[in-house]
């Protein structure tokens, strides 16, 4: 029989929290990220011009939109 066998060993339980708390870091680091990229896209305003200018299919209708801020 395998002796060797132990509830805090890195398969066992404590693998687990290690697991967990890795995962839980991981979550709140890619909510903040989300927060603040989200944040920051709600403030920066933009103007298109010369709408009719713009073609359906083209490459240079990235030209139209500039920043407000």
């Amino acid at each position: 029989m395998n002796e060797n066998r132990s509830v805090f060993a890195l398969d066992g339980i404590t693998g687990m929290l290690i697991a967990t708390v890795l995962l839980l870091t991981i979550l709140a680091g890619l909510t903040v990220w989300g927060l603040s990229v989200q944040n920051e896209s709600a403030s920066n305003f933009y103007d298109i011009k010369n709408p009719t200018e713009i073609k359906m299919f083209s490459t240079e209708n990235a030209n139209h939109v500039v920043d407000v801020k």
